[in-house]
């Protein structure tokens, strides 16, 4: 058992204060500070900070798979770790992304491979050969579009604007079954000459500031949301596609799931992320980055979901508030020590043979293993490998501590 750094990423969404804060370091940072990635995958691996100095949880993995996975791990995802841990800082928009299926994720590399794409080129879609379903609990406040709403709530949305110019897409939308009329009218906007998005996209925004500015209240967010990527996209088909998603506010413990072809950006906050040990993005929008309209819309689901399809469920068990997701390659629980556990040792909720990535997000806590024991603190996170478990953990005062493992 091990201390993890993990591997800091900096893009241009990212905050100057939120992650310096959580890890205790001098605010403002230097650049936008967007991620911090705990695990091993090869893009950016975190670092064990060993008595022998820093060593790559990535080479560690390589050296002793049996010790650091186990072999139920191992049996099932091969001599890699199947999770990557995120923490996620936005200020601003993400790109309108989604993510391949398993079959999809193969087969798109293999194509890239043969074409000879170098896989760290910036026009690769596919870095991996892996799908990547993603959990995403909110720290804070967490802004999000993810899903594309109901056809016939979409179509209400788009009458409140009382843009003309939107009347033919409300006819197209309205004259299919809700997923083909979605892709009909998302393959249009996303595919349409520039000078015919610049004058859409105008034209919605002024609708949005009406809205806005009548007083209305039923689609406010939504509208706020359009005049804002309008602001920082000028003519892009994204803030057209927007209009689409649901709009989704998470509170500090609630969680999104997000399944392969899942169409979504997130809008700001503060959050963890456990998702498959993957790096492919299909990107529609929203970004300066690479974006393949084509693939994008090979992987897209088109199929209406409610909000309340995307929201995880949660069940208790002992000190766990256990996340409850569909996904083979992770687990995820925030265990949370207090009142009458504080000043004993407790055991953490068990769990099947593997590694473990903790993560303290509040308080203090010692955490004992088989080899030894460690502090987490605030901002902290630690590396448990199959050979260390189980744990149990010691605080003296309250502690939430995010815990990601193989799925069960």
């Amino acid at each position: 058992m091990e201390l993890l750094r993990g591997a800091l990423r900096t893009y241009a969404w990212g905050s100057r204060t939120t992650i310096a804060e959580f890890t205790g370091r001098p605010v403002p940072a230097a650049h936008p500070e967007a991620e911090l990635w705990f695990g091993a995958h090869p893009a950016d691996p975190a670092w064990l900070e060993t008595e022998h100095g820093e060593t790559s949880l990535l080479q560690a993995v390589t050296d002793d798979p049996e010790g650091q996975l186990g072999s139920v791990s191992r049996a099932r995802f091969g001599d890699v770790l199947p999770f990557l841990v995120k923490v996620l800082a936005a200020d601003e928009p993400l790109s309108l992304q989604a993510h391949p299926s398993a079959a999809q994720a193969v087969e798109g590399y293999l194509r890239e491979e043969k074409l000879g794409i170098p896989v760290n080129s910036p026009v690769r879609n596919y870095r991996d050969t892996s799908h990547k379903p993603e959990l995403l609990v909110a720290l804070q406040t967490f802004e999000a579009l993810a899903g594309f709403r109901q056809a016939s709530r979409t179509t209400e949305l788009l009458r409140a604007l009382a843009v003309s110019d939107l009347d033919p897409f409300i006819e197209l939308l309205s004259d299919q079954s809700d997923a083909d009329g979605l892709r009909a009218l998302f393959t249009t906007w996303i595919t349409a000459p520039q000078p015919d998005i610049d004058v859409l996209v105008s034209a919605v925004i002024d609708g949005a500031i009406q809205y806005v500015s009548s007083g209305a209240t039923e689609f406010v967010a939504e509208a706020k949301t359009v005049l804002e990527l309008g602001e920082r996209y000028p003519g892009d088909a994204g803030v057209l596609a927007a209009l689409l998603l649901n709009r989704i506010t998470l509170a500090p413990g609630e969680a999104i799931f997000l399944p392969a072809g899942n169409l979504h950006t997130y809008l700001r906050g503060f959050a963890v992320e456990v998702m498959a040990n993957s790096d492919n993005v299909l990107r529609g929008g929203l970004t300066p980055k690479h974006v393949d309209v084509p693939e994008l819309l090979r992987v897209l689901d088109f199929a209406p979901t409610a909000e309340s399809q995307l929201r995880s469920p949660v069940r208790h068990e002992g000190l766990g508030l256990i996340y409850e997701t569909p996904a083979d390659e992770f687990a995820v629980a925030v265990l949370t020590i207090d009142g009458e556990h504080l000043g004993h040792e407790v055991d953490a909720p068990s769990s099947h043979e593997g590694p473990q990535i903790l993560l303290c997000t509040e308080g203090s806590t010692t955490v004992h293993g088989k080899s030894g024991s460690l502090t987490l603190e605030h901002g902290m996170a630690a590396w448990v490998p199959a050979d260390d478990g189980p744990i149990r953990l010691l605080a003296r005062e309250p502690v939430k501590l995010f815990r990601a493992t193989v799925g069960l």
